[in-house]
């Protein structure tokens, strides 16, 4: 499947706008720009030493930038952990995970934020409304087309696929503006990266952007619909995968070439 059309007249989501990050005298982010569109998969890419790990953990709310501001619908933001991500409606799924196998998969959709008996008595006793949460569960798995025999089964029994496919659908089912995605086909089979490929699609079509980080240049250019392309702690080109090949992208990403040198009909 061929990413969607251009979404360079889309409005945008999510706007970076000269960040700055310094750890003692190394520039991690050298004054960073970064849009994010409705309507889009944006992946972002860079060699080591980029600075794409500081300027996905600046979005994600889990680092401060020295300088420069993050907007959110045009809106100033201030991030000083996940936690406040997740209030601007910003959900990441990281690269470990961070599922609790023990648990069931309608428990591991709603950690963190578990749904309640109404009543004042389980208010005060904080009783679990476990047949809610399975209903949503259940509701919100079916939305994504998720196939998963069993909301009451525990995810340490699930492949690693269908284990990044539950984290890939909490971050869909509770994210209001975007969702984040480090990694999610990392250490996974071809089929099994297919099916997540696929879900990530289905999360776009459901209205919400996402900002995708995967060193795998194939998944890459079979997902995206542009890619940002992170050198030395600047964004050194936006590139639309439909008419720039993988081996000049590599070339912008290495510094071989620079995005000057690439046809206009390349960029975005």
């Amino acid at each position: 499947m061929q990413p969607m059309a251009s979404t360079s007249s889309h409005p945008l989501v999510m706007q970076a706008k000269g960040l700055v990050k310094r750890y003692g005298q190394v520039t991690a982010l050298d004054g960073v720009d970064f849009e994010l569109r409705a309507g889009e998969i944006l992946a972002v890419i860079g060699d080591n030493g980029a600075g794409k790990s500081s300027l996905i953990k600046a979005l994600s709310g889990a680092l401060v930038p020295d300088e420069g501001e993050i907007l959110m619908n045009g809106q100033p933001i201030f991030m000083k952990s996940p936690i406040d991500a997740r209030r601007h409606g910003i959900e990441t799924v990281y690269q470990d995970l961070a599922v609790a196998p023990a648990m069931t998969i309608a428990e591991n959709l709603f950690l963190g934020r578990e749904l309640f008996k109404p009543g004042a008595f389980n208010k005060l006793f904080r009783i679990l409304d476990k047949k809610r949460m399975l209903e949503e569960s259940i509701a919100r798995m079916n939305d994504l087309k998720v196939g998963i025999r069993s909301m009451t089964q525990a995810v340490e029994t699930l492949s690693g696929g269908q284990r990044q496919c539950v984290a890939v659908s909490r971050a869909a089912a509770f994210a209001q503006h975007v969702v984040i995605m480090d990694e999610p086909t990392a250490a996974l089979g071809v089929k099994e990266g297919n099916m997540v490929l696929e879900l990530i699609r289905r999360v776009r079509d459901k209205g919400l952007p996402v900002i995708l980080i995967s060193h795998n240049m194939p998944h890459v250019f079979e997902i995206a619909d542009r890619i940002h392309v992170q050198r030395l702690g600047k964004r050194a080109a936006i590139l639309n995968p439909k008419m720039v090949s993988m081996s000049d992208t590599v070339a912008v990403m290495t510094g071989a070439m620079t995005a000057d040198q690439l046809p206009k009909e390349a960029l975005c």
